[in-house]
């Protein structure tokens, strides 16, 4: 890996109340305005949520200048676009994409390892009795317009093969995959690392006994991966 920092944060956020509405922007824009750092692309996992469960996932505006307007006026309930939710969903989240997570949701984040975010919107929130900053600027910039379509925003994959590696999508920042382990399988690890996080279930791998909520790396050349148990693993690798 030529670089000084590890590639990718993995992260399990458990919202109990309606976090911030952001953006986040790509490399080539943080670089000039974030003094060289690196944009920030992720994604999420729903490991559980309450029923009837949103998510905050692009706007509604059709242009920047209609976006502009929508967020100096203050028109959240026209600007926000929320989607329904389960657990078992997947959702990539590009540069220029507003999202946020709403409250009673756990979700697993794999991102690029840059802390850049843009709050667009805080629901009036206080941090030391004072509202946190805003970034409206920097936000309308990087915003995407039009958003991608709320039907191309999330998608199902609690129920995939199972004892196979499912590749749940693939960018220049990060593959992410889904194993769902019955019984017993194995595969050939020669990726630069694999991040392991157990979501569900318990087993043992190349000996080692793991149980939901164990997270652990296969490093570069590590060979042969066996698994066996009954569980379910989200993996990353670039």
């Amino acid at each position: 890996m030529d670089s000084d920092r590890f590639p990718l944060l993995i992260k399990i956020i458990d919202a109990k109340d309606d976090l911030s509405i952001q953006v986040h922007p790509d490399d080539d824009y943080a670089k000039v305005h974030e003094n060289g750092s690196l944009g920030k692309t992720e994604c999420w996992y729903i490991l559980d949520c309450k029923e009837n469960a949103t998510i905050v996932i692009g706007h509604n505006a059709g242009t920047k200048e209609e976006l502009s307007r929508m967020i100096h006026e203050g028109k959240w309930s026209e600007f926000i676009r929320e989607i329904p939710i389960k657990k078992g969903d997947f959702l990539q989240i590009d540069p220029g994409t507003v999202h946020a997570i709403k409250g009673g949701t756990l979700i697993l984040e794999t991102q690029q390892n840059s802390d850049i975010t843009y709050r667009v919107y805080d629901y009036g929130c206080l941090s030391n009795g004072k509202p946190r900053e805003l970034h409206i600027d920097k936000s309308i910039d990087v915003i995407t317009v039009p958003a991608k379509s709320a039907a191309d925003s999330v998608k199902s994959v609690a129920d995939l093969p199972v004892n196979t590696l499912n590749e749940l999508y693939a960018c220049k920042y990060f593959h992410i995959y889904k194993i769902d382990v019955s019984g017993k399988m194995t595969f050939e690890q020669n990726a630069p690392f694999m991040n392991m996080t157990v979501t569900d279930g318990n087993g043992i791998v190349n000996g080692q006994p793991v149980k939901k909520g164990d997270h652990f790396i296969l490093p570069n050349g590590f060979g042969n991966v066996e698994l066996q148990g009954s569980m379910q693993i989200i993996a990353s690798t670039i």
